[in-house]
């Protein structure tokens, strides 16, 4: 049976798509090209045929991941915005979920220290995300949902860190419990209190 030539496109997303593979099984820092090569079925010069350098890897990777996870953006005007927002991070974990990768990915030394331009790529990113947070707390506020002293900047800053330390956490647990379930549990511990304190009864 004669072989199906793939197209240089095909190629390159299953180049990203092993190294995604292999760096939730290997863990980034341990990647190499030679992995990715015999993954793919490929030689390292073809995987150089199709990335200059093994950043440019990188950075392809970052794309795809930034793509999962900045594609959900919330209009700030919803009618509930703290509904809305558990629905943002239940989606976010999702994506998480579907690619364990990412936690390795985003706290390894490719990211942080030898790749700037995927740093840049995921600063970005994260500052979307919680642009559009901040502008569902604010909204919150606006409808009395919000505690007046929570400052939506801060409230925004809370949540996103909390996703990354649970998502963090499942990783480091080795994905013992469900990341969507634990995530909004304790995202709603934290919304909850955000909220306008109830008056007490006399």
């Amino acid at each position: 049976m004669a072989r199906i030539r793939k197209s240089a496109e095909d190629r390159k997303h299953e180049i990203v798509m092993a190294a995604i593979r292999l760096a939730g099984d290997i863990g980034p820092d341990r990647l190499t090209t030679q992995h990715l090569a015999d993954a793919v079925g490929l030689t390292q010069p073809a995987i150089f045929r199709h990335f200059a350098t093994k950043s440019d890897i990188w950075l392809a990777v970052g794309e795809y991941i930034a793509k999962a996870l900045g594609k959900e953006q919330a209009d700030p005007q919803v009618d509930n915005p703290l509904d809305c927002l558990r629905d943002l991070v239940f989606n976010h974990l999702g994506s998480i979920a579907r690619t364990p990768a990412i936690p390795a990915i985003l706290f390894s030394r490719e990211l942080h220290v030898e790749n700037d331009q995927l740093r840049q790529h995921f600063e970005k990113l994260m500052l979307s995300r919680r642009e559009n947070f901040t502008g569902l707390f604010a909204k919150a506020r606006t409808d009395g949902e919000l505690a007046p002293h929570i400052a939506p900047e801060d409230a925004a800053a809370l949540v996103l860190a909390t996703i990354q330390g649970i998502a963090m956490r499942w990783s480091l647990e080795n994905k013992t419990f469900d990341l969507q379930t634990e995530g909004i549990r304790l995202i709603t511990c934290l919304i909850d209190g955000f909220k306008t304190t109830p008056p007490r009864a006399i």
